[in-house]
């Protein structure tokens, strides 16, 4: 039995691989072991969801866990993941469970825990959870030990107004500082189709909304950071200066220039790191990445003075980086932002907010801000229907990457790795040109393939 856990907490097919009865162990073995024995009689929890349809099921579910092991409950409805982490910091909430699957389609889900102080679960603390869930064990008190829930439109309300005013907080000029800015935002029928387009709007900028009614089914359903076409449409439809898109939980941010390019997450990071040492509050002249982002990117940074340090994929691993160095900035390519002085978790909402300030800042658009780096050619090809877990052992397979490393030389590189949230290997190839990062990463796909599809 694999481990439950990925990279970004429990995810799968909702009512198949994250079933009701799951998320209330899960919430009860949450309880059992991140709250203190000794502590509190009544610990608190937050619990958030996204729009999705089984969200509904599946977070009344943690409720009912997190109540049944003692723990008052407030359930504060659909805000994206970031505002739930940054209510728990605040709130001094024992911890916090999210319902989503981030930028996964509708019909999955996943659930996220946060500790106190609004920050991801190392692993040992997962496993822990783990453990105690496949063991069945974990609080039951009776009477007045059972745990209280508070719910409703004032709850809800109060925690989206919270995290607005959090936002606008963090611009540099202050607020209504993105007067002149004409803001095409894409919320991806997700959980900041009300927050983000009112963020915009109180910081001053004028704002097209797009993809803002979810339905429960319709969610990064052709739209947001995994589908920037109509984006880049209406963006250049419109006239507008900088377009805006987020997954399904707004943790990400990605966009799209005046010309309609993409500005991703690499780009994204070099603006508001460079940002950040002008006004000499990077630490250390150091950017977080992944080893996903861009060989672009660490040229461009070399270039600016910029040391880069390298982790594995995730925000989790950025994150822990970015704590045990205490350092100013960190990401992923895919538009995870994490800025520790503002938030505990990567946030798309307000990754969008400082890129905005910074166009606002030096007068730049953001072309010129994002020509920084120049990106080589990256071609990604999932390959699916594989034993993922074999990527890193079968000699042959890691024998052709080492051959096309070689291959490419020092202008290009090789990255192979299972998804930790999808059943999936991805092959990621750079090189000079995009014809030949194409035919290597195709070449590789056919050996994964050949090596790990089951018998």
């Amino acid at each position: 039995m694999g481990r439950l856990f990925g990279t970004d907490g429990v995810r799968g097919l909702a009512n198949v691989d994250l079933t009701a009865d799951m998320a209330l162990g899960l919430a009860v073995a949450a309880a059992t072991v991140l709250v203190d024995e000794g502590g509190s009689a009544h610990p608190r929890a937050l619990v958030a969801r996204d729009p999705r349809a089984s969200g509904e099921f599946l977070s009344a579910a943690v409720v009912a866990g997190l109540a049944s092991a003692g723990v008052d409950v407030l359930d504060i409805g659909v805000v994206p993941t970031p505002a739930l982490a940054h209510l728990v910091r605040t709130s001094g909430a024992d911890f916090g469970v999210v319902l989503s699957a981030s930028h996964n389609p509708m019909p999955d889900n996943g659930l996220k825990i946060f500790a106190r102080g609004g920050t991801k679960l190392p692993d040992d603390v997962e496993d822990a959870i783990e453990g105690a869930y496949r063991e069945g064990s974990g609080r039951r008190p009776t009477g007045a030990g059972v745990g209280r829930v508070h719910a409703g439109p004032d709850v809800e309300q109060d925690a989206a107004d919270t995290y607005v005013d959090h936002l606008l907080s963090t611009l540099p000029a202050g607020p209504g500082s993105l007067a002149g800015l004409h803001v095409v935002v894409d919320c991806a029928n997700g959980a900041a189709s009300a927050i983000a387009p009112r963020v915009l709007a109180e910081a001053g900028a004028r704002v097209t909304t797009m993809f803002a009614a979810p339905d429960g089914l319709n969610i990064n359903d052709g739209c947001g950071s995994t589908h920037l076409e109509p984006l880049t449409a209406a963006v250049l439809a419109h006239g507008a200066d900088v377009g805006i898109a987020h997954d399904g939980d707004a943790d990400r941010c990605l966009a799209v220039d005046a010309e309609g390019r993409t500005v991703d997450g690499d780009q994204i990071m070099a603006v508001l790191a460079l940002a950040l040492r002008d006004r000499g509050q990077l630490a250390e002249d150091t950017l977080v990445a992944t080893v996903m982002s861009n060989l672009g990117l660490r040229l461009a940074m070399q270039h600016e003075g910029v040391h880069v340090v390298e982790t594995g994929v995730g925000d989790r691993y950025v994150l822990e980086a970015l704590n045990s160095g205490g350092w100013s900035i960190g990401g992923e390519q895919s538009g995870h932002v994490v800025l520790p002085a503002h938030a505990t978790t990567g946030d798309g909402v307000l990754t969008a907010v400082q890129l905005l300030a910074r166009m606002r800042e030096t007068g730049r658009s953001l072309a010129e801000l994002a020509g920084v780096v120049q990106r080589l050619p990256q071609v990604l090809v999932n390959v699916r229907g594989v034993e993922k877990s074999r990527a890193g052992s079968d000699d042959e397979l890691l024998a052709a990457v080492a051959a096309a490393e070689a291959e490419l030389g020092e202008t290009g590189r090789v990255l192979l790795r299972p998804s930790g949230t999808e059943p999936l290997v991805r092959v990621m190839v750079e090189a000079a040109h995009t014809e030949h990062a194409q035919q290597v990463a195709d070449r590789l796909a056919g050996v994964v393939r050949e090596r790990l599809t089951p018998a």
